[in-house]
């Protein structure tokens, strides 16, 4: 069962809209000198192609800022309106006072309550932050981060909790101390003429159960929408299991509207992975769908040819390779199935229950492979060119069964 999502105001950004319903928003981040516009606009571009639905940008100098209407200029002469964020800490008042020009191009900033300012000059420079963002009608995230908590407000909640009866551990005050500022700093947003529906939050740490309980949290004491992500993930395949095991569970509860999976890339590598991963979370657990999925079975002791193995992975790379005129021509053909199986042993059920499977031999099982469409089956394969017979089935199912896009 899909789980139903937990009611928020809309916050508009741009063409996109976060929260009130609407389909859950994948987000992620360059990596680029944003100074470095071409570099920063090409980046954006891959992300965009990639599935990123916002992308975030470091606004950190006056060189970045100044670069933010030229990233923008490039992106609209490439046809690309995607949504930007600009990330702002420390000097961010300072930045969009002297830019202008950037304050306005960027669709919503991000800003970190603990980086704003220590002492007394937090107070004024956050203001100036959400003064500027009601003068150019953008919306805000308030982005906590437990690495970087106001000491202030640390310091309060750890004296009350050590006089209190019953202490709680200091972890559990830590997780307090995130969903007290987020919340805190949106009353203070608001209070300041910053807009309800013009405020997004999130609340990130690096530990699974720290994420999971913070927001919880969140979502049973405020209806702003709420950006998922496990900061500081890790690389690889650990980074992956952890932002996933982490945003499923919330998400599985309704809690989440837009999500980033902070992966850390190897060096020169691929930035999209983030874009590819969140997607994919997102599609196993039923809340979008993004590209036909393929099903395919990992072998064992029955499979000892990888023939199956090679199929599998020619007919992923051909539905990737079609989806972009598939999804220009059809509706609904996102939400195809289709499996690759390896055997006797579950191959036809799972064949059936994909909305086009084939099911191949086995070790010294009969040398056919049967295709089932829709439940039933509707032709054996055999001999050299299954696969691109397949892929000609395919083709004819995609044309049959999914109407074409009007216009």
């Amino acid at each position: 069962m899909i789980p139903a999502r937990r009611p928020t105001v809309a916050v508009p950004v741009g063409a996109v809209t976060i929260g009130g319903g609407a389909p859950i928003v994948v987000q992620s981040m360059t990596n680029t000198d944003t100074a470095d516009d071409a570099a920063t606009a090409r980046q954006v571009a891959e992300l965009a192609a990639a599935g990123s639905e916002l992308v975030r940008i470091t606004v950190n100098s006056a060189a970045a800022a100044a670069a933010v209407p030229r990233i923008r200029e490039r992106l609209q002469a490439a046809g690309l309106n995607i949504p930007l964020v600009g990330d702002f800490h420390f000097n961010g008042h300072k930045l969009l006072a002297a830019n202008p020009d950037c304050a306005q191009a960027l669709d919503k900033y991000r800003i970190n309550p603990g980086n704003v300012g220590r002492g007394s000059r937090r107070d004024p420079q956050f203001a100036a932050l959400i003064e500027t963002a009601c003068r150019w009608h953008k919306p805000v995230r308030i982005g906590v981060n437990w690495g970087s908590l106001e000491p202030e407000l640390v310091t309060r909640l750890m004296d009350e909790n050590s006089r209190a009866r019953a202490p709680r551990e200091a972890r559990e005050v830590l997780r307090e101390a995130a969903v007290t500022s987020a919340l805190a700093s949106a009353t203070r947003a608001e209070e300041l003429g910053l807009s309800h529906e013009a405020i997004v939050i999130s609340a990130k740490v690096s530990g699974v159960q720290d994420l999971i309980a913070i927001y919880r949290s969140l979502a049973a004491r405020c209806d702003y929408p709420l950006h998922l992500g496990l900061t500081e993930a890790g690389m690889g395949s650990s980074g992956i299991v952890a932002s996933t095991a982490a945003l499923a569970v919330l998400l599985q509860e309704g809690i989440g509207d837009t999500i980033r999976v902070s992966l850390t890339p190897e060096p020169g590598g691929d930035r999209s992975q983030e874009v590819r991963v969140a997607r994919e979370i997102l599609q196993s657990l039923g809340l979008r769908a993004f590209v036909p999925r393929v099903i395919s079975c990992p072998g064992c002791g029955r499979t000892t040819s990888d023939y199956f193995q090679r199929l599998a992975g020619r007919i992923q790379a051909y539905v990737e390779s079609r989806m972009p005129a598939w999804r220009r021509d059809h509706t609904g053909v996102e939400a195809m199935t289709v499996a690759v199986m390896g055997c006797v042993v579950n191959g036809p059920g799972e064949s059936r229950h994909a909305d086009i499977g084939i099911s191949l031999p086995g070790t010294d099982e009969q040398p056919v492979a049967p295709v089932y469409e829709d439940g039933e089956k509707t032709v054996t394969l055999k001999g050299e060119r299954i696969a691109e017979e397949f892929q000609q089935l395919l083709e004819d199912y995609v044309a049959r069964r999914y109407p074409p896009r009007a216009g």
